[in-house]
C-alpha cells in the first residue's frame, strides 16, 4: 500500500539554519576527537566513564498569589486571628486583615488570593459565605485556618 502523496505543502528544511538551531540550543556539544587514538587511549575509551550524577532540586518559583496567602497565614500565627474586627486592639487580624497586611495594597495578588480564600471557605463551608469577614466571624480558628491551608495548596498547585 502506497500512503505517498504526489503533493506536500510543507516547506523544505535548510539543514544549515537546523544544524544552527540545534548548536544555539546545546552550544557546548561533546567535542569529538579529532586524530586518531593512541592504542592505550583506546583502552581507556573502552571502559564506561564514570561521571558523578548531580541532581539539583528542581527551582519552583512561589506565585505571587501563593506568597501573598502564605504570609498572610504567617502573620496570623504571629499575631493571632480575631473574629468581628479587622484589627483587634491587641494586634490579632480577621482572615481579611491578615490578607491586606500580607500584600500591602490591593493589588493583584491581594483580590485574586481573597478570591481563592473565598472559594475554598464556600467548598468546605457551603456556597452562602458572599464575604470573607462573614465567612472568618462565622468559624472556629480550625476551620479558618483549614481553609487558608488548602487555598495554599491551591495556589501552589495553580502554580499563581
Amino acid at each position: 500500500m502506497n500512503t505517498r502523496t504526489q503533493t506536500t505543502d510543507f516547506a523544505p528544511v535548510d539543514q544549515d539554519l537546523y544544524a544552527k538551531a540545534f548548536q544555539l540550543l546545546d552550544p557546548d556539544p561533546i567535542p569529538e576527537p579529532a586524530a586518531p587514538a593512541a592504542p592505550a587511549a583506546l583502552a581507556a575509551l573502552a571502559a564506561p566513564a564514570q561521571v558523578p550524577l548531580t541532581t539539583a532540586a528542581p527551582v519552583r518559583l512561589t506565585g505571587p498569589v501563593e506568597k501573598t496567602l502564605t504570609d498572610a497565614l504567617a502573620f496570623l500565627d504571629t499575631h493571632g486571628w480575631a473574629r468581628y474586627s479587622l484589627v483587634h486592639p491587641e494586634g490579632a487580624r480577621c482572615s481579611i486583615g491578615a490578607l491586606r497586611a500580607a500584600a500591602g495594597s490591593r493589588n493583584a495578588a491581594y483580590r485574586d488570593a481573597g478570591n481563592l480564600l473565598l472559594d475554598e471557605a464556600r467548598r468546605q463551608h457551603g456556597k452562602e459565605w458572599q464575604t470573607i469577614p462573614s465567612w472568618n466571624d462565622s468559624h472556629s480558628g480550625a476551620q479558618v485556618r483549614s481553609v487558608w491551608e488548602a487555598a495554599i495548596r491551591r495556589a501552589h498547585h495553580m502554580n499563581i
